[in-house]
């Protein structure tokens, strides 16, 4: 097993990760990315935007497009109650896993 498993531990939780980023308030894609890339991990767009349409179509988030004076219009998403829902208990659930998998690894020596 040497191939790099980061990427597919990602798909895992990028939905909790994008999630999470949106509870301090709304935001729009570019700044969502920012966010992310700030504590580690490096989203493009091609894989940003397919999860916000997703977590918009499942009522997590809502979105809102508005034009701008200079540039292209943006689209700000926003955390809906329904989000905060499922942030909270997918994320205690993905914390347990985190817990669960840490002490594994433990029992194997990595440390």
């Amino acid at each position: 097993m040497t191939a790099d498993r980061r990427a597919s531990w990602l798909k895992g939780v990028l939905d909790l990760l994008v999630l999470a980023g949106l509870t301090e308030g709304e935001n729009y894609g570019y700044e969502i990315a920012k966010g992310l890339a700030e504590i580690g991990f490096d989203i493009k767009g091609g894989t940003l935007y397919p999860v916000l349409n997703r977590l918009e179509e499942a009522g997590l988030v809502t979105a809102e497009f508005r034009a701008t004076e200079r540039g292209p219009g943006r689209r700000y998403y926003t955390l809906t109650r329904q989000g905060r829902d499922t942030l909270a208990e997918q994320g205690a659930l993905w914390l347990a896993f985190d817990e669960s998998v840490r002490s594994a690894l433990a029992r194997g020596g990595v440390r």
